[in-house]
């Protein structure tokens, strides 16, 4: 392997590292997710461990950015971003950002169904802000139940109990964001219902 390779992978182990702790995930909860040992991931991130197709595969899926960032490959110049499909809980996440890191945008599609399901509220850090683009979305936060039509945004403390579904049984289209933490509790693992809920924003 020639000597510039080897400094694109000598960098891989920090850049790992910084973004782990950005997404505020412990090796813990990633070795859960990605079926990578611990001991191993300690060892990538510190460059004792060569990275690996194998091993970088499931850290880009995990962290939902390309190959490419992991590894610090130079952009082709190409700004579209390829959309992939997320499946969570019943629900369709589409990735509309690709920073590693921060706020991200998804485009969020909860599809018909002909009984609605029974509202399962849930808590996590962080904060999201959403809007309707199509159908009627039924938004519990806290001891509040509103139904939201097209055109209309709605921003929220995820310390709150919240939870979305349609309002009719029709399929609901809207766009939210949130941060790291709420990534990681509407995409990798399950949220953490700790504390109690402070006023709704």
């Amino acid at each position: 392997m020639d000597r510039e390779s080897d400094d694109v992978l000598a960098l891989v182990g920090p850049r790992l590292r910084a973004l782990r702790r950005e997404r505020g995930i412990t090796l813990a909860d990633l070795a859960a997710v990605t079926g990578v040992s611990e001991s191993t991931l300690s060892r990538l991130e510190s460059g004792l461990r060569r990275a690996t197709l194998e091993l970088l595969l499931p850290l880009a899926r995990t962290y939902n950015v390309p190959l490419d960032d992991l590894v610090g490959a130079p952009r082709t110049g190409d700004p579209r971003i390829h959309l992939k499909p997320i499946r969570r809980f019943g629900m369709i996440f589409v990735p509309l950002s690709r920073r590693p890191g921060g706020t991200q945008a998804f485009k969020m599609i909860i599809p018909a169904r002909p009984e609605p399901l029974e509202p399962t509220p849930q808590t996590h850090e962080g904060f999201e802000w959403l809007y309707v683009l199509n159908g009627r979305l039924r938004l519990l936060l806290g001891e509040r139940d509103v139904t939201m039509s097209p055109g209309e945004a709605a921003e929220f403390d995820t310390h709150v109990p919240h939870w979305l579904g349609s309002a009719d049984g029709g399929a609901v289209e809207l766009l939210i964001l949130f941060g790291p933490q709420g990534t990681r509790a509407h995409l990798r693992t399950s949220p953490d219902p700790g504390g109690d809920p402070p006023d709704a924003v």
